[in-house]
Parts: C-alpha cells; sequence; structure tokens
C-alpha cells in the first residue's frame, strides 16, 4: 500500500491534537472535582472555590501555563438540555426606534403602516423596514416619508424633498446602528451576570439576538436583565487622589467589622483547599501571608488602589483601583455597606468599566462618578447626540470617535467641559464605563473628539453606543427555552448509558459478523469515535443531547463503509484472488460508493446546520465531523492494519462459519415484482393522506407557537387529574394539552394562553396561574419560588416559549430546508450518474420515507406513550432519514452502473436486479448495526428524544425498503431502455 507511512503519521498526529484538546476537559472536571469535595453540597462554597482558582495556573505543560478560565474556554461545552440553564431569543423593538426618530409623530398614515407591518411580521421573514415600507406604499402611495421623518435630529440626513426609498435607507441604517447597540449592551449585561460561558450572537439581519446562559437558575432575574432599556449618560468624575484616604479609611473599617461579628473563614478555607492546584506558584508560607493579609485588608485583598508603583502614591485618575471579574461582586458588596457609604462624598456613584483591561480579561477598573446633582441624574444624557463616528487618529494606529450634539447638548457640553478642564468626563451606559477621556479644554459648538487606546472595532463600538443612546431600542422575549439542571442531569445519565449501551452493541455486531476483519473494523471505530470528540473540542462545538444522538448513529453508519469494503474484499476473495490483492481490489472498487453514499448524508448535514438552530444544530455538527472522521478511519485507518496484519504473516477472516454464506445465493426479480411494491406503499400513502385528514398532527411549539412546560410532582398523578386543576382557571381551560412525560410524576404542559403578547409579566402571570391550579397535587406543598426557579428536584423542570413570528419562520425554515436537500440530492445524483431518471427514483423514494414518516406520527401520537411531535427535532429527522436512505440508495445505483459497464449486452433489469442482490449483505448489515444503535438510545436514551429516535428507527427500516422497492424499479420504469436491452452505456 503506497503511503502507509504518511496515513500513520497523519493519525499520529491528529491523535496528538485531538489528546491535547480534550486534556482541558480532564483538567477542569478534576479542578470541579475539588470543588465539590470541599463544598460538600454547599452551592456557595462550591461557586467561591471555583471563583478563587479562576486567574491561577490549573495546567501546567512546561512550555505554557493554562488557568482554569481559560482551561474552561477550552473544554467540550455541554448544551443548555445537559446542564441546564437557559436559551432566549430577543426581538429588537425597530417599530419603536421608527416612532422615536420621528419625534412620536401621530400622522395617521405612519400609525397605520406601523400596524399593519406589525400584521405582517406574525407571517413573514422580511425585516421590519422592508415591511413598513411594503405598507405605507399601500396605505399612503402618494404619502411622502420626508415630510414624517425631516426632525430636527434627522435635518442634516433627511430633506423635505427626499424620495422615499432615500428616506427608507436612512431608517435603515438607524436601526442598525440601534440593533448593534442594543447587542454590545446586552453584551456587557451578560458578561457580568457571572454565568460560565454564555454565548451571544445577532440571528442574521433580522434584529434578533440569541442567547445561551448556561447554568441559570433565576429565569425571571434573567429576563428583566435583558429586557431592560438601557440609557446613555455623561457624568463628571471624582478624582482617584480625592478619595484614596477614604478608601483606605473604608478597609479598615471593613477589618474592624468583620473582627466584632467574628464571620467564618471561608475564604481562607478555600484558599488553603485549592493550594494544591496553585502549588507551583505559592508556597505554604506564602499562602500564609496571603490570608493574614486578606484578613486585615478585606477590602484591598479584593480592590487593588491604583498607585504609582515608585512613589506608591495614588495616581490622578477617575479610577479608584480595579478587581478580577470574580471578586467584583464582592467589592460591590463591601463599598455598599451602610457605614462605608456614609463614609464617601455625597452623591459619590462607583461604575465599573465595561472592558477588561488585561489580555486574559479577567481584571476591570472601578471608576468614581460625581452624582452630587439637585436630582441625582446626569446632567447630560444621550438623548443630546445627533451623530458619532468612529475614525483611525492622525497619529499612531489607534482610533478615535467624533460625536456631534444638539444646540440644547451643546450649550450644556460646553458648560460641562468648561468646568472640568484637567479633569475627566465618563461616558456611561446601563450603568457602565464606556470611556472617560480627559478635558484638555471647553468644547463649544457641540462637536467633540473622543480619544483613548481604542482599536477601529472598539471605536465602531463606542460611536454605536453615542450614536444609538437617544433611541429606544428595548429588546423583548420571543422565544425561551429553560431546562433546569436536575432534568439536565439526568440528560446527561440517559445520553451517556444510550452511548455505552450503543457503542457495545455495534462492536460486538461487527466482530460477530466479520470476525476478526470485524475487530480491526472496532478498533477503526474507536479511533474514529476519539477524532470525533477531539474535532469537537477543538472546534468549541457544543455538545447537546440531539448531539449524542448524532454522534451515535454516527458509530452506527461509521460502519457502513467498513461493511461495503468488507462485502467487496469477500467477493474478490470468492473470486480465487490472494488476500492482498483482495484487499487492495476491494477498497479500489468500493470508494465510489462510499463517497457517493458519504457525500449525499453530508449535504443533508450541512442543510441542517444551516436552517436548523440550538439543538438541531448540535445534531448536525456531530454528523458533519463524525461523517468526515469516520471517513478517514474506514478508509484510510482501516486500510493500513489489515495492510500491517496481512503482511506480517497473520491470518485475517471475513465471516465466520454462521455468516459465510450468508445472502450468497439471493436470486430474487426485484423489477417484475416492483408493481406489487408500489402497491404496498400505496396503501401507506393513502393510510397516511386519511390519518392526516381526521388525526392530523400534535404540532409542538417550535410550529404552532406557544408555552409548554415540564413538570414534576413529588406522587404519581394522572394528565386527567392534571388537566381538570388546570381548567380550574378560565385562561386554562382553552388550548390547553397535558400528557405523561416519563413516568407518572412527570407531565408536558402545553399552552397558547397569551403566547403571542410579548410583555413582560406574562410569563410571571403564567407561572403564577400554573402554580396556583397545580400546587394541591404536591403531597408535600411548593413556595412559589421552589416551584418556578428550577432549584430543587419538584416543580417546573424545563419551559418553552415561542412566540407567533418564530414559529412561523421555523415552518418556513423546515419546508425550505426538506426541499433544499431534495434538490441538493437531485442535482447530485444527476452529475454522479448522468441521468436524470436515477436522480428522479431517488428524490420519489425519499419524498415516500418523509410522507409516510409524517403519516406514521399522525396515526399513532394518540396510541403511544411517549411523545409524537412535529417540532424541530422531528425535521432533524426526517433530514437525517433523507440522508440515510439517499446513502443505502446510491450505493444500490454505484453497483447497477458498474454492472452496466460489466455486462453491457444484458437487458437492464438482469443488471438491476444483480446489483441489488449483490448488495443486500451490505444493506442489511447497515440498516442492522444503525438500528441497534438506535434500539439502545431508544430504551436508554430518555424521554426527551424518544419520539426523534422513534422517527429515525422507523426511517432506516422505510429507507432501506424504499432504496430496494421503491427507487431503483421507479428509475427503471422513466428509463428509455427500460425492458429492454442496454446496448450501450
Amino acid at each position: 500500500m503506497q503511503n502507509k507511512g504518511a496515513i500513520k503519521f497523519l493519525a499520529v498526529v491528529l491523535a496528538l491534537a485531538c489528546l491535547f484538546q480534550l486534556s482541558f476537559t480532564f483538567v477542569t472536571r478534576s479542578v470541579e472535582e475539588k470543588a465539590r469535595t470541599y463544598a460538600n453540597g454547599d452551592a456557595s462554597k462550591e461557586s467561591f472555590f471555583l471563583d478563587s482558582v479562576r486567574s491561577e495556573p490549573v495546567y501546567n505543560l512546561g512550555f505554557i501555563k493554562y488557568t482554569y478560565s481559560q482551561c474552561k474556554n477550552k473544554e467540550i461545552s455541554l448544551g443548555l438540555d445537559l446542564r441546564g440553564g437557559m436559551n432566549v431569543t430577543l426581538q429588537i423593538s425597530v417599530k419603536e426606534v421608527l416612532v422615536a426618530i420621528s419625534d412620536n409623530s401621530r400622522d395617521a398614515d405612519f400609525n397605520a403602516a406601523l400596524a399593519l407591518a406589525d400584521e405582517k411580521q406574525k407571517n413573514s421573514r422580511a425585516d421590519y423596514i422592508t415591511l413598513f415600507e411594503e405598507s405605507y406604499n399601500e396605505i399612503a402611495p402618494a404619502g411622502k416619508l420626508s415630510d414624517i421623518f425631516s426632525t430636527y435630529d434627522l435635518r442634516e440626513l433627511i430633506t423635505v424633498d427626499m424620495p422615499n426609498d432615500g428616506v427608507i435607507a436612512i431608517l435603515r441604517a438607524q436601526s442598525e446602528s440601534a440593533i448593534s447597540n442594543s447587542y454590545n449592551v446586552l453584551r456587557s449585561r451578560i458578561d457580568r451576570f457571572g454565568v460560565t460561558q454564555p454565548n451571544i450572537q445577532r440571528i442574521g439581519n433580522s434584529g434578533r439576538i440569541l442567547v445561551e446562559l448556561p447554568g441559570v437558575k433565576e429565569p425571571e432575574r434573567v429576563r428583566k436583565l435583558l429586557q431592560g432599556t438601557a440609557s446613555l449618560e455623561f457624568w463628571e468624575t471624582l478624582n482617584n487622589n480625592e478619595l484614596f484616604n477614604v478608601l483606605q479609611n473604608a478597609n479598615a473599617r471593613i477589618a474592624e467589622m468583620n473582627k466584632s461579628t467574628s464571620p467564618k473563614a471561608e475564604a481562607t478555607e478555600a484558599k488553603k483547599e485549592s493550594g494544591d492546584i496553585v502549588s507551583s506558584i505559592l508556597n505554604k508560607d506564602s499562602v500564609n501571608m496571603v490570608n493574614d493579609f486578606n484578613t486585615s485588608n478585606p477590602l484591598f485583598s479584593a480592590l487593588q488602589p491604583l498607585l504609582d508603583r515608585n512613589t506608591g502614591q495614588p495616581l490622578n485618575s477617575p479610577v479608584i483601583g480595579y478587581a478580577i471579574a470574580s471578586d467584583t461582586a464582592k467589592v460591590n458588596e463591601m463599598l455598599n455597606l451602610q457605614q462605608i457609604r456614609s463614609m464617601f462624598p455625597r452623591g459619590t456613584k462607583l461604575m465599573w468599566g465595561v472592558k477588561a483591561i488585561d489580555e486574559g480579561e479577567t481584571t476591570f477598573q472601578l471608576y468614581a462618578i460625581n452624582a452630587n446633582t439637585k436630582d441625582g441624574k446626569a446632567i447630560l444624557d444621550g438623548g443630546a447626540v445627533e451623530n458619532a463616528s468612529a475614525d483611525y487618529s492622525q497619529t499612531g494606529s489607534s482610533a478615535n470617535v467624533s460625536m456631534n450634539m444638539n444646540p440644547t447638548g451643546a450649550r450644556i457640553w460646553a458648560r460641562m467641559t468648561s468646568d472640568n478642564i484637567g479633569r475627566y468626563i465618563a461616558i456611561v451606559l446601563d450603568g457602565y464605563v464606556y470611556s472617560a477621556p480627559v478635558v484638555d479644554g471647553e468644547i463649544t459648538g457641540g462637536s467633540s473628539k473622543i480619544s483613548g487606546d481604542f482599536d477601529i472595532q472598539e471605536a465602531k463600538d463606542l460611536a454605536n453606543v453615542l450614536e444609538s443612546g437617544k433611541l429606544p431600542a428595548p429588546a423583548r422575549i420571543i422565544q425561551e427555552a429553560v431546562v433546569g439542571p436536575s432534568l439536565g442531569q439526568e440528560s446527561i445519565t440517559a445520553g451517556m448509558m444510550s452511548f455505552i449501551v450503543a457503542f457495545i452493541f455495534v462492536l460486538i455486531y461487527m466482530i460477530f459478523y466479520y470476525s476478526s476483519a470485524g475487530v480491526i473494523a472496532s478498533s477503526a471505530l474507536v479511533l474514529n469515535l476519539f477524532f470525533l470528540f477531539g474535532a469537537l473540542a477543538s472546534f468549541g462545538a457544543v455538545l447537546t443531547l440531539p448531539g449524542i444522538a448524532g454522534i451515535v448513529l454516527t458509530m452506527g453508519m461509521a460502519v457502513d463503509a467498513n461493511v461495503i469494503i468488507y462485502e467487496r474484499i469477500k467477493e474478490e476473495l470468492k473470486a480465487g484472488k490472494g488476500m492482498s490483492a483482495s484487499i487492495a481490489d476491494g477498497f479500489k472498487q468500493a470508494y465510489s460508493a462510499i463517497l457517493d453514499g458519504n457525500a449525499t448524508t453530508l449535504i443533508t448535514g450541512i442543510v441542517l446546520f444551516i436552517f436548523g438552530t440550538g439543538p438541531v444544530q448540535g445534531f448536525a455538527t456531530t454528523l458533519i465531523i463524525g461523517i468526515m472522521t469516520s471517513m478517514f478511519t474506514a478508509v484510510f485507518v482501516t486500510r493500513v492494519i489489515l495492510v500491517s496484519v496481512v503482511e506480517s504473516g497473520k491470518k485475517v477472516s471475513f465471516y465466520n462459519s454462521l455468516t459465510k454464506n450468508v445472502f450468497e445465493n439471493v436470486k430474487f426479480n426485484f423489477i417484475a415484482k416492483r408493481k406489487t411494491f408500489y402497491m404496498i406503499s400505496g396503501v401507506m400513502i393513502l393510510l397516511s393522506i386519511a390519518s392526516l385528514m381526521y388525526n392530523g398532527l400534535s404540532y409542538g411549539v417550535d410550529f404552532s407557537g406557544g408555552r409548554s412546560y415540564v413538570i414534576r410532582f413529588d406522587t404519581e398523578v394522572q394528565a386527567d387529574n392534571v388537566r381538570k386543576a388546570l381548567a380550574g382557571n378560565e385562561g386554562l381551560r382553552t388550548g390547553i394539552e397535558v400528557k405523561q412525560f416519563g413516568d407518572a410524576t412527570q407531565m408536558r404542559i402545553l399552552t397558547q394562553y397569551k403566547y403571542d403578547d410579548v410583555s413582560d409579566n406574562v410569563t410571571s402571570e403564567l407561572n403564577t396561574m400554573l402554580y396556583t391550579q397545580l400546587n394541591p397535587l404536591y403531597e408535600t406543598p411548593l413556595t412559589e419560588l421552589e416551584f418556578t426557579t428550577n432549584i430543587n428536584e419538584y416543580g417546573v423542570l424545563s419551559s418553552d416559549n415561542v412566540g407567533p413570528t418564530v414559529a412561523h419562520d421555523i415552518t418556513v425554515n423546515s419546508f425550505i430546508a426538506v426541499l433544499f436537500a431534495l434538490l441538493s440530492i437531485f442535482i447530485y445524483i444527476v452529475l454522479r450518474f448522468k441521468k436524470w431518471q436515477w436522480a428522479l427514483g431517488g428524490v420519489v423514494s425519499l419524498f415516500h420515507d418523509a410522507f409516510i414518516t409524517i403519516g406514521v406520527f399522525s396515526l399513532l401520537y394518540k396510541v403511544l406513550p411517549f411523545e409524537l411531535e412535529i417540532n424541530q427535532a422531528f425535521i432533524a429527522a426526517i433530514l437525517t432519514i433523507i440522508g440515510y436512505s439517499i446513502n443505502d440508495t446510491v450505493v444500490i445505483f454505484d453497483r447497477i452502473r458498474e454492472y452496466i459497464g460489466l455486462h453491457p449486452k444484458r437487458e437492464i433489469s438482469e443488471n438491476i436486479n444483480a446489483a441489488v442482490s449483490s448488495t443486500l449483505a451490505r444493506t442489511l448489515n447497515t440498516a442492522g448495526t444503525t438500528l441497534v444503535v438506535l434500539i439502545a438510545m431508544f430504551l436508554f436514551g430518555g424521554e426527551v428524544i424518544r419520539g426523534f429516535i422513534f422517527a429515525l428507527a422507523f426511517g432506516v427500516i422505510l429507507g432501506t425498503y424504499s432504496s430496494i422497492f421503491i427507487a431503483t424499479p421507479f428509475a427503471y420504469d422513466f428509463l428509455p431502455e427500460g425492458g429492454k436491452k442496454n446496448n450501450k452505456k
């Protein structure tokens, strides 16, 4: 075998890279296990322990050291469904931006257009500005938008004679600026929320922002945090050298207070407990010295004063000190004590900087704000800023921000800068300081340039803050999912159980069927798994429960390449070739089928990734990576091992006495019997149509909109009893579904109560209603906080909230995903097999599989004891079935193409029958290994993915059937030479 050394080298390099990436996960798990041991069940102590080592090196490779925080960022991330937390999609209210920049115009056509755009947005994927433009043109075809928007603030941008399309362009830019600013505000808030590995991202140009907060246990607090409207303010500052004596006195006073109250020395305990982790830096004596300093200087142990390193004197700055992120809450607590606040000058406010000052992004500055005004409010706010922009400074590579104010703002700004020459003015948004430039002189005319250590992106962000500070762009939650930690832990347990059982089943199956060659395939499968997890860690992919399903399913499908290769090798051996020649020819003959099968499955994985969100994207990610790694291990690694074993003189067997002649002499006239199977499929399709007409489908909140709750009781309950209890509230009597979810202590409740209302209080209102009606069903009553906040074993385990706009978009995206997958596969098969008839046969069989699977869900959702919902996970299942089925089909097509080339004189029906028969062992073996995997997942994978796995298992069976009995015969019927002799290729 050529390049054997190169493949070995590449495999070793990949293995080492994966080992390095996975090592961070092992390190963080070790640290967290120490934290759990120290805390002994106390969550606050565990959190404190982890905070104490967050910036300490915990992983020393000799040439480089990694802190716990850095290791945490490199570990395999678990999705919210595995570790609990909150997933929120926010919609920035562009409507309110338009109202604001129109100066609250009362123009009847303008307000009617806004109302119409609101209505259109519920069933449209277009952005709000486009919908507003369409609506205004419908309501006022001759209307002039410039009459509405040529306000004082926009006088330099919009003139009275500007055409409507020009005004729309300005409005689009203004709304984009507001959305960017809202994104920056949310990012800042989330960074300070204290959540490990948060995720925030904009979703295209939709004005939506996705926020994921793992481990959150206070959903109501998060809702208030994310939906609050930010305010831009300009504040005078106090000076560090004016306040240093106050800080010293505060430090001494807090130490006295600590002594007098004799608190428990939890900080000391935590530092001692973590001593083994940082032993490479601090010895025992130095740890004791640190602890003594912390006791004597409680404030300065957390807040380092800003002092000159040479003289020890306080520096001239609005910054009075700095602290690591994990200590900021402690500093706030100490400085907010009544006895300490009274020591500061009247009106002093302390605010943290928005940007970390170190490379590790763990250290933040504390600013002193002078809020000694009559009403305690800022002298100047964002309403004064007309426009702002970022540009590079004339000298150096740093960037500046220019801003202009309206006349009223310019007068206040001139007075404010005149009074503060040589001092600093803080630009504050949402309670955090974005910049605090020094005032060189009085600034008149309202035009200013803010300089600082900005790169261009930071300057653009600050310009956005200034530009959009006057624009109210509130964020409204339009989709929300909350998963409690107990359900997350159960999902991990169930997922790992299904993973281990399925993995063992696949290994046993391969070893049983292919004897010693099966051992080699199993070894490659273990390596494939290692590569897969290493790749997930390298790409920073988030592992979700459907992602685990994707990994396990990938294992089942990974053996497909080995099965194709081994069946080919067996054919070569039976033709009388030697082992080495059989291996070489078997791999050569198998490449085409493996390439086509994996390419078509890869297409569906990519479609899933593009159109899916959240867990569905997690499933697609693992599927795509799994296809890549399994191709490498099956085609290259397996061959290297096989060749090495044969060259060493050891015997390799590809079968045992039970499997030697399985499917050996199958001779079935598939083409002659095709009409029988058309009739069978026709009956299944008619049953599906009838069920869809009379039974309908059970739509999840993804498609219907609404709210879904999984609630656990402390005793077994009946769904009817839960339904009756809920009916005691008038608002819950209609549009509500109750179904057992898992065992009899868990119920899933779906309701459309005010689901299209995005106001802040609806979620709280519904939570209270559920608590009031369901609490009597508990043997030990819960408080409302215990019921709703996911902090204990009972109550709301998880919740989903999907607004009508999101539900519409998900529905549209799902249809597009399926159609795009079918079209892509059609094009691929046409290009590969040169005739559209093969592509038609393949796509018809895929449509057949998808439609009948939907029909089965319709037929059985009222009968089976688990959820059969039409949701995003179901669409993922449909696309996976499509990928699996077409994989089967193209392998058969590939063999037909080969037989046509080998036997051009035969009738095409003979070639087809022979090709299908010769691939039967591969088809059924692949289906067998995949079904083994899916059965393990169905039994042990937990309730959350049971409906998803049922769809996959049914789809595998149906896809195997359609590949053999529908796709190929259907293509045959449309071929010009169908039923005739194939005289040319």
